[in-house]
C-alpha cells in the first residue's frame, strides 16, 4: 500500500494510517474506521487508500454508505485490488465483492456455531469444559 501511494506521487504519515486490528468488518463501530471518517469529515484528506473494498466493510450496505460518506466530503476512495470507476460495470463488480465478502462472513459464522454445537454436544465426556458459549 504504502508503495502504491509513494507510486501516486503521495507521502503517508503515520497518523494518517488507520488500522482496525482485531475488529470485523461487519460493523461500522470500529476505532480506527471512526477516526478516519472523523478525519475525512473535518480535516478534508483528498485520497483514502484501501486494500480492496471488504477491509472498508463487510457488509455491501456499509460499503456503498461510506463510499459515499467519503466522496460527498470529497475524498477518493483508492482501491488497491481495483480501480473504483463511474461505470455500470464498476458498480456490479463492487455490488457482486460486497455480496460475496457477506457470504463469506455467514459461512464463517455457520461453521463456527456448528462446531460450538457439537463440542458442546461432547461436553459431558470431554475433559475440555466450553466457558461462555451462547447459542
Amino acid at each position: 500500500m504504502r508503495d502504491r501511494i509513494k507510486q501516486d506521487g503521495f507521502s503517508l504519515s503515520e497518523e494518517l494510517t488507520f488500522i482496525d486490528q482485531g475488529y470485523s468488518g461487519a460493523t461500522l463501530l470500529r476505532p480506527a474506521l471512526e477516526q478516519v471518517r472523523d478525519v475525512v469529515a473535518l480535516e478534508g484528506i483528498d485520497r483514502l487508500y484501501v486494500l480492496a473494498p471488504d477491509r472498508l466493510a463487510r457488509k455491501y450496505a456499509y460499503q456503498v454508505l461510506l463510499i459515499d460518506e467519503f466522496e460527498r466530503a470529497g475524498c477518493a476512495v483508492v482501491f488497491l485490488n481495483q480501480a473504483l470507476g463511474q461505470s455500470p460495470e464498476d458498480h456490479l463488480l463492487l455490488q457482486v465483492q460486497g455480496m460475496i465478502a457477506e457470504y463469506e462472513r455467514a459461512k464463517i459464522m455457520e461453521r463456527s456455531r456448528r462446531g460450538m454445537r457439537q463440542t458442546l454436544a461432547r461436553w459431558p465426556s470431554s475433559p475440555v469444559r466450553p466457558m461462555g458459549i451462547i447459542m
